[in-house]
């Protein structure tokens, strides 16, 4: 079996490393920080403990796979899965709140019912159904199989079956996330619900395609779930996995090229200039942040956002230690939406904006491990960052995390007097702990949309050159880069032939 060099330990990367270990063959990590798992980290102080990149998880089937495929030991003997329920609270800009059950159509039609008036859930519950066909429809090509050679095919269909809106004498169909709220749901807490999905992902509703329904389906149908102790400790676990099929880890070594030789990937220079020979390489970075990768991409320029370096939105995100019990009847999520979503958006694209109060979401989890005692709690406050936002500059950053503990409030009671103190996060700490260009979040693969939503393949112009992790197929969140993980190994084991699971 050959020698395979992985260029950063994320979630993807490291799912591709335990299946290629398993198959045979020496493997080995290189990453520039100190520590594993690449966006989900783990923050700690006096006693404190947070999640700063993902705090909950969807479709856990794709890890359960990882771990059958890799051992004896099925994911819930390392670590502990909890079905979060509700799945989410919503507090919308006139205060009317409500509370979606996990992975119940019928439980949030009531609710939505009981919260927004007679017909708000049925329509909803309708969304879901044609959302349903949407996921149907790409779930393969878009998530479980390498990227198809004819791509365009997914850039030109849009899956999303959208209903018929007639204005003016015309007959149109959404083509948007925006417009599928607007002309299907006709109701702005509803859109607000819908668009929320985007946003986590820093994605634009007005412009994201229809086929976007796929991300509030995901969790509708296979449920929210958490780790006990935090996610960190799925990547932890992930991890030791590796360790245990012998792949051997190099922290604190920046890889700066690919090393070419007959036409082929051939290893991976680092920055203090050695080399290491490999007969595959495996990239799970952000391919604008290593010297030559860009050119090795299967897409033409500008046909995947990967492909440019222009300011991409992330994720600005506030850790609070608060003083005081979390109260019974506490969600897990809630998110706060902002009374001002048009401007919202504008600002994705622009410079923070002092006067808009940005859409939060707040995590506050029921788990002893994060907290010092039962007296005290761990919050996490997190919203889509400006694609622009200087936050070196004055008291930017500040100025930003205030707007959003204001609207926390919202879903923590006595917020202000409980505070023992914040740690702020923003894009540049991510770019700087993960190396991802502006700090910026990569969103899961989407069809439509003249393939602006699409990502790169795993496979390259370069042979022996493979990508794997948020910035190639089938995109960002923790479920997909777990499948990258898959296809990359099936790629290197199998060969060009490998067309996904069965």
């Amino acid at each position: 079996m050959g020698r395979i060099a992985v260029i950063g330990a994320g979630m993807g990367a490291m799912a591709a490393a335990a299946r290629l270990a398993v198959a045979g063959h020496r493997v080995v990590v290189y990453e520039r920080a100190a520590t594993y798992g690449g966006a989900v980290r783990r923050f700690e102080r006096d006693g404190f403990t947070f999640d700063t990149g993902p705090g909950l998880l969807s479709l856990p089937a794709v890890y359960r796979d990882l771990f059958v495929k890799t051992g004896k030991e099925p994911l819930e003997a390392c670590v502990e899965l909890v079905q979060v329920d509700p799945s989410s609270r919503h507090v919308f800009a006139e205060g009317t709140e409500v509370d979606l059950p996990n992975a119940s159509r019928a439980g949030v039609v009531t609710a939505l019912d009981e919260a927004l008036g007679a017909g708000a859930g049925a329509r909803w519950g309708d969304f879901l159904v044609r959302a349903r066909e949407a996921w149907d429809r790409t779930r393969r090509p878009l998530l479980e199989e390498p990227l198809w050679p004819n791509w365009s095919v997914l850039a030109e269909r849009e899956p999303y079956p959208s209903v018929p809106h007639k204005k003016l004498l015309r007959t149109r169909r959404a083509t948007t996330l925006a417009e599928v709220g607007a002309w299907e749901l006709r109701d702005p807490r509803l859109t607000a619900l819908l668009e929320s999905h985007a946003l986590a992902h820093g994605l634009d509703p007005r412009v994201a395609p229809a086929s976007a329904a796929v991300l509030p389906y995901m969790e509708h149908a296979f449920g929210t779930w958490y780790v006990r102790g935090g996610i960190r400790e799925l990547a932890r676990a992930v991890y030791e996995r590796c360790v245990a099929r012998r792949v051997e880890f190099v922290f604190d070594a920046e890889v700066t090229g690919i090393v070419e030789k007959d036409g082929r990937a051939a290893g991976v220079e680092l920055a203090d200039g050695t080399v290491s020979e490999a007969d595959h390489v495996v990239a799970g970075v952000d391919p604008v942040r290593l010297k030559g990768l860009t050119e090795h991409l299967l897409h033409d320029e500008g046909d995947v956002r990967p492909d440019t370096v222009t300011a991409r939105p992330g994720r600005f995100t506030v850790l609070l230690a608060l003083r005081g019990a979390r109260e019974v009847g506490a969600a897990h999520r809630t998110i706060v939406h902002t009374p001002d979503r048009s401007a919202e958006l504008d600002s994705l694209h622009s410079v923070p904006d002092d006067r808009i109060r940005p859409t939060v979401t707040v995590l506050r989890p029921d788990d002893p491990a994060l907290w010092p005692d039962r007296d005290h709690e761990s919050v996490v406050v997190s919203a889509p960052a400006p694609a622009e936002g200087d936050w070196t500059l004055d008291d930017t950053a500040e100025r930003f995390a205030a707007r959003m503990l204001s609207a926390a409030e919202a879903a923590v009671p006595g917020l202000p007097e409980r505070l023992i103190w914040r740690e702020v996060f923003t894009p540049d700490h991510i770019e700087e702990e993960t190396g991802a260009a502006y700090g910026a979040v990569p969103a899961p693969a989407l069809a439509g949309g003249a393939g602006r939503f699409l990502h790169p393949g795993n496979t390259t112009r370069l042979p022996g050159l493979y990508l794997v992790g948020g910035w190639a197929h089938p995109g960002g969140g923790l479920p997909h880069a777990g499948m990258s993980g898959a296809l990359v190994s099936g790629l290197i084991v199998e060969g060009p032939q490998f067309r996904g699971s069965q």
